[in-house]
């Protein structure tokens, strides 16, 4: 790429021989030269959307072949015969992340089996590699790359503009691509594999969205930015000799060639004070349609029009639904459309119509008038031309209840993208900043009924997660996402019903749970504190994540950080950005400012005591041991940035992912930390359910092992891994999230920046048990055992497995140790110890005894309860059914409630049917 001859051609361009020597991108698998592979199958929670999608673009000669871009998320082509989204980019791994921004896509009407795209996430320092453009002959089922000299931001300002790529109609092997920053238009004359810029071409674009942003994330020129070719003007085989190329100049917006893109010309008299964000050719009439903004979008945009270009005669035609030139228009036009069989028929949308709906426009007579899909009646009533139908993906009302005029689901907002089938008159897609929308009978409009419109995104996945947790109990996993808040997933293979409310969060920043009382839940998250003053930006949970409400929170929080909650559930410890720490004994009525500890620390609770809580800032690791109210600092030394998990059922172990620093663990509450040789980098850590015979959880890990950047799991407490995913099943930026599952071994939970949730089952044979836990597993562990997948939150009859007659204990050889752990407001933690004091083993046992005060046992770990008033029946879990002879010793613990005046402890245990000592 560095090494590029330069000549110049005679037909002025600048031939920058920007080849893809040795650079070809298989997405299939390839030998990993890592640690030992576990075969796992990926599947993605199902959300349904929950992103930006700038782009749709259907095939003109192929029925049903229909591609979506996105700005994070990669490319998605449309199963036909499922009706599903296929991710064409999920090969794209950490080292190239930024191939996950969609800058453009191109599909082949001449042979649809070819699509390119153009591929980068930001033009500024964010994204380290120059953008790419990515080329595939099976509908993107595999692709090959060519590295650019340049960067593409398909997560910039500008990005629902274009298509920016575009293939010649009559001479397939031409492309032509307008790059941002300055970098003007692209050529590539041999399908895509090289790429030469067109030096005739004048004018690179000058519209900067904030040249003074300090980021340089609005300082980029957002460039050349559409292109279309006017396929009358040449024949099959021969290049097209009209083009045309919109640009971002307020001024100067429309260039075309009219001899194969040798020269090129400011088209006359086009309109000015505008930028045009489409650009759409009528062949039939031959008619070029602008939507024009502006702004560059997609989030803003306050004025603009819409022209129809007569190519015949070079007249200019004002068609806007409503010019600029009157009060009534508050927006840009952008997603713009013509209905292939019928090319009188057009539709254009608001670029961004935030109240209080999106607009789209509809004309059947080539712009000379229009219908819109809702108008005002009575203000602040309105008549509708649609109805929505959102029982597919009922998430999308984001838990509101607006007052008129605006209404729940909205029709959209960011409508950069809206395309009517070139095949299907009936059919239409539009993006918006949540998914796609649609509709099956859009020319029921046309007669004056209403259209149905309805998601369109199954298979599609756009979230970017920024936390999970799969608590012991409840819904197995409960996730925190950008810009949609986070759900509640009860099925992993179903949309979830609704987002978090009470209150909603635009994105949640954190999340945790209870160790020992896993129906305690508490995230925090960010919003627009303008919007809603009185909402705080903590919120608790009791049942498990269904319903949830705020506490208070101190004075000047503007954003959510990190947030954990006690083993016990009865406190709280936060860290919001750029405030103080504090911490709340119960449900964050107050909150008290803790010391000892920096803003901006990551916060975290030990899994077993209640009073424990850690903090990591810049190299330094934290403890608490009153609650969160005063810390020390403990280890130092750190990576000077990391994230880090503690273990359930083990006190004071705690692992640290430390980026390039590694992957480091303690077993002495953060004392101290020592360093995993086994993993050369960790992005993010987190812990399943142990393997069979293993006392140990399974450890999950976003990094590095053996050289090889993945996502791997140990067994063995960090002494050996195995890569459970592979090169088919990367998903670019990685690592702000991974957990496993504590009831479901090797399950892993996976978050992405842009892909959404993805998890991960095993399908290889079961590992072979062991006797006895890893040698690696720490001696510092405490005697609670770790949550167990056959904790119940309801003891019935049917939450135990059967199983055969218990064997019998001679007299007086059993004792019973019963601990009260903790209690707190109508709760307490409970733990029994049975020790086995004769000469034969048990192998699987019953305790009973009777409650004295109306104690009634809710969860347990590590057996299975049964009660029937005052009487208690535990039997033992699978993996505590063996006590050993000659002292041997089972545990389980519980969570139980008592009447807050008396919580005496029972009198008397007898195990299959013996009574046994008492202590």
């Amino acid at each position: 790429m560095r090494n590029r001859s330069v000549r110049l051609s005679v037909g002025g361009v600048l031939v920058v021989a920007v080849a893809a020597i040795g650079v070809a991108v298989q997405s299939g698998a390839r030998p990993a030269g890592a640690a030992a592979a576990d075969p796992y199958a990926f599947k993605n929670v199902q959300i349904e959307g929950g992103g930006f999608v700038p782009g749709i673009i259907f095939n003109q000669g192929q029925a049903n072949l229909v591609y979506a871009r996105t700005d994070i998320g990669g490319a998605y082509r449309l199963d036909a015969a499922t009706n599903r989204w296929v991710p064409l980019l999920d090969w794209v791994g950490q080292d190239n992340w930024g191939y996950n921004g969609v800058v453009s896509l191109a599909t082949d009407a001449v042979d649809p089996n070819k699509v390119y795209a153009a591929v980068g996430m930001y033009t500024n320092s964010w994204d380290p590699n120059n953008g790419a453009m990515l080329r595939s002959s099976d509908k993107g089922a595999t692709w090959q790359a060519t590295p650019l000299p340049f960067k593409l931001g398909g997560n910039m300002p500008g990005r629902g503009m274009g298509e920016r790529l575009a293939i010649d109609p009559n001479k397939n092997s031409i492309l032509y691509f307008g790059a941002p920053s300055g970098n003007g238009l692209w050529r590539s004359t041999d399908s895509g594999v090289s790429w030469s810029k067109v030096t005739a071409f004048p004018n690179p674009g000058n519209y900067v969205q904030d040249p003074s942003d300090s980021n340089g994330y609005l300082t980029d020129n957002q460039g050349v930015v559409w292109v279309t070719f006017d396929k009358r003007t040449g024949s099959v085989g021969s290049a097209t000799q009209t083009i045309y190329v919109g640009v971002a100049d307020k001024q100067n917006t429309v260039y075309r060639s009219t001899d194969g893109g040798a020269t090129w010309a400011r088209l006359a008299g086009q309109p000015t004070g505008y930028i045009a964000h489409k650009g759409v050719l009528d062949t039939s009439g031959g008619f070029l349609y602008l939507a024009t903004s502006d702004t560059g979008g997609p989030y803003d945009g306050g004025k603009g029009d819409v022209w129809k270009y007569a190519t015949a005669t070079g007249t200019w035609t004002q068609i806007s639904p409503i010019p600029s030139s009157s009060s009534d228009d508050y927006f840009g036009y952008s997603g713009l459309t013509i209905d292939r069989q019928h090319p009188n028929t057009i539709m254009v949308a608001t670029q961004v119509s935030w109240w209080p709906d999106a607009i789209f426009w509809r004309s059947t007579d080539g712009g000379a008038t229009w219908t819109r899909i809702w108008d005002w009646t009575s203000y602040p009533s309105r008549s509708y031309w649609y109805k929505m139908d959102i029982s597919r993906s009922p998430w999308l009302t984001f838990g509101t209840n607006p007052q008129p005029p605006e209404v729940t689901p909205k029709l959209g907002w960011m409508n950069e993208s809206l395309e009517i089938d070139p095949f299907n008159a009936d059919r239409f897609m539009y993006g918006t900043g949540a998914t796609i929308y649609g509709s099956t009978d859009l020319t029921t409009w046309d007669a004056g009924g209403q259209i149905t419109i309805k998601p369109m995104a199954p298979g599609l996945e756009e979230t970017a997660v920024l936390d999970l947790i799969s608590p012991p109990a409840g819904a197995p996993l409960v996730s925190a996402l950008g810009d949609i808040g986070g759900f509640r997933h009860t099925s992993l293979d179903t949309v979830p019903p609704a987002m978090f409310t009470g209150p909603v969060f635009t994105s949640t920043t954190s999340l945790d749970y209870a160790e020992l009382n896993p129906s305690v839940l508490v995230r925090a998250g960010n919003f627009t504190d303008s919007d809603r003053p009185n909402d705080s930006h903590a919120a608790f949970s009791t049942d498990g994540g269904t319903n949830w409400f705020q506490g208070g929170e101190p004075g000047g929080i503007n954003e959510g950080g990190t947030i954990a909650a006690a083993a016990d559930g009865s406190r709280f410890l936060w860290a919001p950005k750029n405030s103080p720490v504090v911490y709340s004994v119960g449900f964050g009525n107050s909150w008290t400012q803790s010391s000892g500890i920096p803003q901006n620390a990551i916060v975290e609770s030990d899994r077993v005591d209640p009073s424990t809580f850690y903090g990591y800032s810049s190299g330094t690791f934290y403890v608490s041991h009153n609650g969160g109210a005063s810390f020390a600092a403990a280890a130092t030394g750190l990576p000077s940035t990391a994230k880090f998990k503690a273990v359930a059922g083990a006190t004071g172990e705690i692992w640290l992912a430390g980026g390039d620093g590694g992957l480091l663990r303690s077993t002495n509450g953060g004392a101290s930390f020592a360093k995993v040789a086994t993993a050369q980098a960790a992005s993010a850590v987190g812990f399943g359910k142990a393997a069979p015979g293993r006392a140990n959880p399974a450890v999950f890990l976003v990094g590095q092992v053996d050289g090889v950047k993945g996502v791997f799991r140990s067994d063995d407490a960090g002494a050996s891994w195995l890569r459970i995913n592979d090169d088919q099943h990367q998903y670019g930026n990685i690592g702000d999230a991974i957990t496993g599952d504590p009831r479901v071994f090797g399950r892993v939970y996976l978050g992405t920046n842009g892909r959404g949730i993805i998890y991960g089952d095993r399908t290889g044979p079961q590992p072979s048990s062991s006797a006895s836990a890893s040698p690696s597993v720490s001696p510092s562990r405490s005697a609670s055992p770790s949550v167990s997948p056959s904790r119940s939150t309801s003891p019935s009859a049917s939450s135990s497995p059967s199983r055969s007659a218990s064997p019998s204990v001679s007299a007086g050889a059993c004792g019973v140790a019963y601990s009260v752990a903790g209690q707190w407001g109508g709760a307490f933690q409970g733990a029994v110890k049975i020790t086995n004091n004769s000469p034969a083993a048990v192998n699987g046992w019953t305790l009973t005894w009777t409650y004295p005060n109306g104690q009634t046992i809710s969860q347990i770990w590590g057996g299975v309860a049964l009660q029937s008033g005052a009487n208690v029946t535990v039997t033992n879990a699978d993996y505590t059914r063996t006590i050993g002879a000659n002292g041997g010793t089972v545990e389980f613990g519980f969570i139980a409630s008592w009447n807050n005046a008396t919580n005496a402890k029972p009198a008397a245990f007898t195990l299959n049917g013996t009574a046994c000592s008492v202590s």
